[in-house]
């Protein structure tokens, strides 16, 4: 599987290397206001998980969170990174705790945003249509259906925010046609999300930024994860939604900075005026 990655070296090498994993129907392109404010003080590596962005989309992968997840395992090991922060939004937080629980040597530390959690399986009516011949178009239809514009309505708070830039990053990925099915294969890969039992024996160092009108992945999910991960704080950000990387970008990383310095304990739930 070819996995396309950005490297953005820091000549600091006591630093840590964060690595950024984006969410479900994204790429590197969702962190593009969060990479330059980084990059000031670390190594970043953004990279597109498969079937995403300009990563391989071949229908012989298995698309599960831990295969995935092994795989990112396998490509930090292929780069000999040490010293690692996973940075995860969506999709990305929940492969992030994939590998935290896979290899936790391999995780110093993890940034979940807005991570997905606690879903369930794909159903079993949809993993048994996605078999049937040419069901690539269905998904491919169901996407259009959507909209680039919709789908971008739902994730931010601010929608002025939302300009022809943003519109052309986020639909780019979905001109290569091979996406549709390896997003086929992934429904019928797709496995529940980590229990709360697989959580709670999760011991690295957490930092959950959450926004309050996150519509995607609710605020008491963040509470629950919260609850759940043994070594974890929350924050949380007023008017904002799910796409916190594009949202608030400056405060997104003046927390990881101070996550990153400060040693780890147990937080409270704090919502902040940011």
């Amino acid at each position: 599987m070819t996995i396309h990655y950005e490297l953005y070296n820091n000549d600091d090498s006591d630093k840590p290397t964060l690595l950024l994993i984006h969410g479900f129907l994204s790429s590197t392109f969702s962190f593009r206001r969060l990479i330059p404010l980084l990059a000031r003080d670390y190594t970043v590596i953004a990279i597109d998980f498969p079937p995403f962005g300009k990563s391989g989309k071949s229908k012989n992968f298995t698309y599960s969170y831990e295969n995935i997840a092994k795989t990112i395992l396998l490509f930090i090991e292929t780069l000999a990174l040490t010293n690692l922060i996973v940075i995860g939004h969506s999709m990305g937080g929940q492969l992030g705790l994939q590998m935290a629980k896979q290899q936790p040597e391999m995780v110093e530390k993890l940034i979940l945003l807005c991570s997905s959690s606690y879903l369930k399986p794909t159903k079993k009516s949809l993993r048994y249509a996605s078999y049937i011949p040419l069901f690539h178009h269905y998904v491919k239809f169901w996407l259009a259906k959507k909209g680039v514009i919709n789908n971008l309505l739902n994730v931010v708070y601010d929608q002025s925010m939302i300009d022809e830039e943003m519109i052309e990053g986020y639909r780019l990925p979905f001109e290569n046609q091979e996406i549709f099915i390896g997003m086929t294969k992934l429904i019928q890969d797709r496995e529940g999300e980590l229990s709360s039992e697989d959580l709670q024996g999760i011991t690295t160092p957490c930092l959950l930024i959450w926004g309050e009108h996150d519509r995607v992945v609710p605020l008491h999910i963040g509470k629950k994860l919260h609850q759940d991960l043994p070594n974890s704080s929350l924050i949380v950000f007023r008017d904002t939604g799910h796409l916190v990387p594009e949202e608030k970008p400056e405060d997104v990383v003046k927390h990881v900075k101070q996550f990153i310095t400060v040693s780890s304990r147990k937080g409270t739930y704090q919502l902040l005026q940011d």
